[in-house]
């Protein structure tokens, strides 16, 4: 087999969003988040219909305290065509909600996250919050 770095460069395979968004998380888990964010955005630029990318923006720059940034690229997560698992930015939309203090908001996304998955483990964090739903 032929490595690819020994092709030439019109005959190496492009890497794909998947690819991108992949390396995204490796920056991420080294603490290179703006790195990992740019990634997200190659990703996008190669595939504007798969939606992980956006939910991985927007939860990085949750982690960073950017909770306005965060929202409209949930909200691109949310809306894209091709995203799996489709519960992971509604609750990540809530968390930015919740941080924002604006509560019917977050309550109505970890809904829709739920309704969704409703076995998502990771939903115990905000039901803590709304132990009454």
């Amino acid at each position: 087999m032929i490595a690819p770095s020994t092709l030439p460069a019109i005959a190496r395979p492009a890497p794909t969003a998947e690819a991108h968004t992949f390396l995204g998380w490796t920056f991420h888990f080294q603490g290179k988040i703006e790195e990992a964010i740019a990634e997200c955005k190659r990703a996008i630029e190669v595939d504007p219909e798969f939606g992980n990318p956006y939910n991985d923006i927007g939860a990085y720059l949750i982690g960073l305290e950017r909770f306005d940034e965060a929202i409209p690229w949930l909200e691109q997560a949310i809306a894209a065509k091709r995203y799996d698992p489709r519960h992971f930015p509604h609750f990540n939309l809530g968390r930015a909600y919740l941080a924002k203090g604006l509560i019917n908001r977050a309550r109505e996304q970890f809904l829709k996250a739920l309704a969704i998955e409703p076995r998502y483990t990771l939903r115990a964090r905000p039901s803590k919050t709304f132990a009454a739903w």
